[in-house]
């Protein structure tokens, strides 16, 4: 009885209308990167060899963008993978081909793939089909300024790596100096260092280097300085301070190559407005960074409370000032992961978790909006209300969506921000709750009567 039923149904499917796949990148080729070789696929009727394999030499590249034009190939999907992706990828990019950088997870996702498929191949069917997109990436010379930004941050983290040497140094020798200053790195701190280091060993006499604004005394810094002054500690010491100088040139030789990039970079003239005067940090560049990024952006993105000249770079390097690669500014926070998810099954949200992304620019906005704790401005009191409702990392993570949005809207509309204060958020909140609590109250037949404050 089963058989007439089986045979019934198998006879039904062939009925069932399906969508077909519409081949959007007929002349797409799929790139599948490697350290030593890159293996690409064409479509099968451009050449009696649709798959080839290729060195990683450059003058195999070249081999292979003709090759590639010979086949009448002008768009390439390619997996990053690693570093080894980036001189393929410019080469492509100068010889005139779309080039796009597909992210391995969504390869993954997408279903049929078989085992002796390779990887190829794969992205050479998906791509033909529009099944995947390439991940963004700003212009060239937005590239060259993230890619100097990355140095020099690379360079000072080395830096406090020889700092915690010093430090190491200085315990070994029982020499705690560090608990009576607050920066071993500092004008007190280096002068002490190098007076050691060039031979001096008298407490009192090194004790009396200190800065004027130094609270500790001249005999709590010499009582300090007693140590065992083994000959391996300091001649560790030495070397840590000698690395410390030389990543300190390193530094400096990047803050000019920084300028003059950003000094190409400039579309507007002019100098930004007075704003609030901020402390210059230690380890921010020595140039006028902020007259420069107004230059470059056409707004002063130091406007907003919470972000400074350093977290403007950090994430304009990232960016770049064309916001058309975005949609909206939806499309904006979801690439930097700074908005809610969207996990929602048979109509019930699962999950509004963020996705986590290893996002440069949103790092520096969190950073950004972690330091708004104590701001009395109208986003200053924002984060402090976001505390009040959720826990801390949320309520960074809400700040540091609505700077995504204040900086979208000026780089996209060329609008200056104005603070309107922690008064006026605050009087707005104060409206919001009483508009609700009053339409609560006439749902429920009441009605709400202010009472009169006492003078």
């Amino acid at each position: 009885m089963d058989q007439p039923n089986r045979s019934r149904r198998r006879s039904l499917k062939p009925g069932k209308s399906r969508t077909a796949l519409n081949i959007t990148h007929g002349n797409a080729a799929g790139l599948d990167i490697g350290s030593a070789a890159h293996f690409v696929a064409v479509p099968p009727d451009r050449d009696d060899e649709p798959v080839r394999e290729f060195p990683s030499f450059t003058a195999d590249l070249e081999r292979m963008a003709d090759w590639l034009k010979a086949c009448g190939v002008d768009t390439v999907a390619m997996e990053s993978t690693g570093v080894y992706w980036i001189p393929v990828f410019e080469l492509l990019e100068a010889r005139g081909f779309t080039v796009l950088l597909v992210n391995a997870r969504h390869v993954k996702n997408v279903s049929g793939r078989k085992s002796d498929v390779l990887d190829c191949q794969w992205l050479q069917q998906l791509m033909t089909y529009g099944l995947l997109s390439g991940a963004f990436r700003p212009a060239e010379q937005v590239c060259v300024l993230r890619a100097l930004w990355r140095q020099r941050d690379m360079l000072l983290r080395s830096q406090s790596r020889h700092v915690q040497h010093m430090q190491k140094a200085l315990t070994q020798m029982n020499i705690q100096l560090a608990n009576v200053i607050s920066d071993v790195v500092g004008e007190t701190g280096q002068k002490i260092l190098r007076a050691i280091v060039a031979g001096e060993r008298n407490g009192p006499v090194l004790g009396a280097m200190k800065n004027v604004r130094i609270q500790a005394s001249v005999d709590d810094i010499a009582k300090s300085l007693q140590g065992n002054w083994r000959a391996e500690h300091l001649f560790a010491l030495k070397q840590a301070l000698a690395a410390f100088d030389f990543t300190g040139t390193q530094v400096t030789e990047c803050d000019r190559e920084i300028e003059q990039q950003l000094h190409s970079l400039a579309a507007h003239d002019g100098e930004p407005a007075k704003g609030k005067q901020r402390g210059r940090r230690r380890n921010s560049p020595k140039f006028d960074l902020r007259t420069q990024l107004f230059q470059m952006c056409g707004v002063d993105l130091t406007r907003i409370d919470g972000i400074d000249v350093t977290t403007a770079l950090a994430v304009v390097s990232e960016i770049g000032v064309d916001m058309t690669r975005f949609p909206s500014i939806k499309h904006f926070t979801s690439w930097l992961g700074l908005c809610p998810g969207t996990k929602i099954t048979g109509g019930k949200v699962m999950s509004s978790k963020t996705k986590r992304v290893a996002n440069r620019a949103a790092q520096a906005l969190r950073l950004a909006a972690a330091a708004l704790r104590t701001s009395q401005s109208a986003l200053g009191a924002y984060f402090r209300r976001m505390c009040s409702r959720m826990d801390k990392p949320k309520a960074v993570a809400a700040a540091a969506h609505k700077l995504a949005r204040l900086i979208y809207t000026m780089l996209t509309k060329g609008e200056e921000y104005t603070d309107q204060g922690q008064d006026y958020f605050e009087e707005r909140y104060r409206e919001r709750v009483l508009r609700n609590l009053s339409q609560r109250a006439a749902k429920l037949g009441l009605k709400m009567v202010a009472i009169e404050q006492p003078a």
